[in-house]
């Protein structure tokens, strides 16, 4: 079956569903396969679940009217994902970055939905699979999409650009995370530039954060640029823990305190602002969008339990956010309560994880924390006897049980993997 023919079905049943648990009545099932499973052998249970066609690439599993059998299924959800993204002319936004890019994009989308109907990525489905469905879960009244992309090795930035076709994109910044995909730095540079190749290649508009270090390089050869950042009129007012900002107006600054936690966060509300008043997104409306929005997930939270502060963002960690992390934690007010940073591995930097993690032991030497913990096998190669170490979250968590702190400021930084979380559930 050609793609064409395939979305002629899928008009008629647009909802995407590739886990048999989940499947309800009228759904498209397809079977994708993975290194430990395989979605053909679910087929036939996802069909008699109630799923209208069940799309499988095993000709030993296609029973009947309801099989669609194709070549390869992943594929074939991405060709269909573009055929749908070639049906509509409106504003497709694509980001990519190491770090901000799931805050940003949620931002972002806040802020344009002052306006428009918004679809935006859900969560982080950032991927080869995430990209796609993102796509083919977008309503037909969307007027502006934002599409989140992800990457963990070379040309995978390039490929999903390919699937989603932004009209307009950014790189939020480059760093030094999933360097055993990359290969080193320059990988990384090279792959979140492709967003930029493709924009070059496709009269796109591109953002660059004057800011951030790279970006007017890597976006050299896009025609159409908007430059900001540096000298902006829009402010960091302060981060003690909340960012505060302003907003330059003819009629006057327009102060705005979100609930975003630290400093390194003004990049990801400037480049919502930015991309907003470029849309034509009333200030005011930015505003109210920015104090509304609430981080959720472990990016960026605050939470009060048991008498003290958490700072949560233990949802990722590379050399970069955890540099800003902590120096961010550092430089807040915390009011004579003592400060405590629990800090975890920062997970997939190959060769170099014991040279990075070994220069966060040495800045948490240097800054204003009265007391940093570290934890995970990767920074147990680089701490000293007279620094605190455990090897995983639950031994720091008993550790954590028997301090019994009280009005204190608890910064919880770490890779996914380590799971800061479990210290205090």
């Amino acid at each position: 079956m050609d793609i064409a023919a395939l979305y002629d079905i899928y008009k008629k049943h647009p909802v995407i569903c590739t886990d048999s648990r989940k499947v309800e009545e009228g759904v498209l099932f397809f079977a994708l396969k993975g290194d430990n499973f395989d979605g053909n052998k679910f087929a036939k249970a996802a069909l008699e679940a109630g799923a209208a066609y069940v799309i499988v690439d095993d000709p030993n599993v296609a029973e009947g009217d309801g099989f669609i059998l194709v070549n390869d299924v992943l594929e074939t959800m991405q060709k269909l994902a573009r055929h749908h993204r070639d049906q509509f002319d409106f504003p497709v936004i694509g980001l990519t970055g190491s770090n901000g890019k799931t805050t940003t994009k949620e931002l972002l989308a806040a802020v344009l939905a002052q306006k428009y109907k918004v679809h935006a990525t859900s969560g982080n489905f950032n991927n080869h699979i995430g990209v796609p469905l993102t796509l083919l879960s977008m309503p037909d009244d969307t007027e502006i999409a934002v599409i989140e992309m992800g990457a963990n090795g070379l040309h995978e930035i390039g490929f999903l650009c390919g699937i989603s076709a932004p009209t307009h994109g950014f790189v939020t910044n480059v760093g030094k995370a999933h360097l055993e995909g990359f290969g080193s730095f320059e990988g990384v540079i090279k792959t979140k530039a492709e967003i930029y190749d493709w924009l070059a290649e496709n009269d796109g508009i591109g953002f660059v954060n004057q800011n951030e270090s790279h970006l007017g390089e890597m976006a050299s050869q896009v025609k159409e640029k908007i430059l900001y950042g540096k000298g902006g009129k829009v402010s960091l007012k302060g981060a003690s823990p909340f960012v505060e900002i302003e907003i330059a107006a003819e009629t006057g600054g327009i102060a705005v305190k979100t609930r975003l936690i630290g400093a390194y966060n003004f990049n990801n509300i400037l480049t919502a602002i930015t991309l907003g008043q470029f849309f034509n997104v009333p200030d005011s409306d930015i505003a109210t969008a920015l104090e509304n929005y609430q981080p959720s997930n472990n990016r960026s939270q605050l939470l009060e339990k048991e008498g003290n502060t958490f700072i949560m963002d233990s949802y990722n960690a590379n050399p970069v956010s955890m540099e800003k992390a902590l120096m961010s934690f550092s430089d807040m007010e915390g009011k004579g309560r003592k400060k405590i940073a629990i800090v975890g591995d920062m997970l997939e930097l190959g060769e170099v994880s014991e040279q990075e993690h070994n220069k966060i032991v040495q800045l948490a030497k240097a800054i204003d924390i009265d007391t940093c913990v570290f934890v995970g096998q990767e920074f147990g190669k680089t701490v000293d006897a007279e620094q605190l170490h455990f090897k995983d979250s639950i031994e720091a968590k008993n550790w954590y049980e028997d301090q019994a702190f009280s009005n204190a400021m608890i910064l919880l930084k770490g890779s996914r993997g380590i799971r800061l979380e479990q210290i205090i559930q």
